[in-house]
């Protein structure tokens, strides 16, 4: 196979829509996600401020999305979709799928990072007379930091491994270009070139986020 200059380019093109998509699905997801997992861990039974009800709600909420594979979520949210973006295919609008489905996996990674802070940091908090608005923020989340920043370097991971599945039904990007080349043209060489972009990609993100964890853990 020939690597012409409008494949260079397509190439390209797939690489930058791909980062557009993961980093954009990932603020927007973060925007959501963060509050909710933040919710997850102050209302449950031995959080900040117990309400049973709210976790419920949350944590049904949660579980039932996560439940759904990505594709067939993907295919779910297209009236959805189309009725918000005006179109159920390209980078912009796979973003949607991606933020629904990003946002309970990041709100359970919150959670989660919410959880491990020590207590006794909490107590301390609430003996100098902190509110629970302002422990959450100063103490709780500034605690949790290295973990979050570990989650959210896997939230990335994942939203890009769902960017380029969703190039089975025309998403943009790597995936929709080894789709379309590799699988339904048979050219073997794009979709090995594409699938190696998307592994160095996932590596560059894992690589920058685990390096800012470190700096940031206290605990070195």
């Amino acid at each position: 196979m020939e690597w012409t200059p409008e494949i260079i380019q397509m190439i390209w093109k797939g690489i930058g829509e791909t980062l557009y998509m993961t980093i954009l699905s990932t603020a927007l997801g973060y925007l959501f996600g963060l509050p909710m997992g933040v919710l997850l861990a102050v209302s449950d039974k031995e959080g900040l401020s117990p309400n049973p009800v709210l976790y419920k709600i949350l944590d049904v909420v949660a579980n039932i999305v996560r439940s759904i594979p990505f594709l067939i979520l993907l295919i779910l949210l297209i009236p959805f979709t189309r009725l918000l973006i005006g179109k159920s295919t390209g980078s912009t609008a796979t973003i949607v799928p991606l933020v629904v489905a990003a946002i309970p996996f990041i709100a359970r990674m919150v959670e989660s990072s919410i959880k491990e802070v020590d207590a006794g940091v909490v107590e301390a908090a609430k003996s100098m007379g902190a509110g629970n608005f302002r422990i959450i923020v100063k103490v709780l989340l500034v605690e949790a930091r290295t973990s979050l920043i570990t989650g959210c370097t896997i939230a990335i991971g994942t939203i890009l491994g769902y960017s380029a599945m969703a190039g089975t039904v025309g998403g943009g990007g790597l995936g929709d270009i080894a789709v379309r080349y590799g699988y339904y043209r048979w050219q073997t060489g794009i979709m090995i070139v594409t699938v190696i972009l998307l592994i160095v990609l996932v590596q560059i993100f894992q690589s920058v986020g685990m390096q800012v964890a470190s700096r940031l853990d206290k605990r070195k």
